[in-house]
């Protein structure tokens, strides 16, 4: 089982961490100082470190600075300055999150993230809404009883937006999430495979909408 430390002097927040990824099938362990995630980090090994920076003890800063082996690292925190992301990432961040945040959209960039590390393969779920189905494992779409051929990041996108229905995703995470910060390109990549997957599933490409000044969402009639 994949392990996740959540390091966040707020109790609420690490509960509300802690039910989300736990729901996921994570083994979730919570700190609330940064002397209490170094001696989980160090007992437990966790596949991945989400932390806040501004906690008691260690920060979230000196924890990174600490950690002697590769592991991931998320800073969820509520210092949201240039100057302090570009420090995170400095620091080896894989991923910089600013509070207030989206508890289903973190769980997605941990996916993303744990996939990258070779934690975590493109597994899960079937997702079936007629008359899209999506088949992980093998990367197979159909739609309306007919098999449609996606490119593999054709397929992570429409996947990724598909297994979290209703969330508002940025062009500027779904880069991030997808093609990761170092991809020499810019956010009309997201466009542009948006407007192929359409293409390629036909009536089922209506479930991808378009949020004006927003981004994308995977929006699914509830009626």
């Amino acid at each position: 089982m994949v392990k996740i430390l959540i390091a966040d002097d707020e109790q609420d927040i690490r509960d509300v961490v802690t039910w989300y990824l736990s729901r996921e099938g994570f083994e979730v362990f919570a700190a609330a100082d940064g002397y209490a995630a170094i001696d989980i980090e160090t007992s437990q090994l966790p596949d991945l470190l989400i932390l806040d920076v501004m906690m008691p003890g260690l920060s979230g800063w000196e924890i990174a600075k600490t950690v002697q082996r590769n592991v991931p690292i998320v800073f969820l925190t509520a210092l949201n300055e240039e100057s302090d992301k570009i420090n995170g990432f400095k620091l080896g961040a894989d991923d910089y999150i600013a509070k207030p945040f989206s508890p289903r959209e973190l769980v997605a960039r941990v996916h993303v993230i744990l996939r990258r590390a070779g934690k975590l393969a493109l597994t899960g779920e079937v997702i079936q809404v007629p008359p899209l189905s999506l088949e992980p494992g093998t990367q197979r779409v159909i739609v309306n009883g007919q098999a449609v051929e996606l490119s593999a990041k054709e397929f992570e996108l429409l996947y990724f937006l598909a297994r979290h229905p209703h969330t508002i995703f940025t062009r500027e995470s779904l880069v991030v999430n997808l093609w990761g910060y170092d991809f020499d390109g810019d956010d009309r990549a997201v466009d542009s495979t948006i407007k192929r997957i359409r293409k390629k599933i036909g009536i089922a490409g209506d479930f991808i909408k378009t949020v004006r000044g927003s981004g994308y969402k995977f929006e699914v009639n509830l009626a």
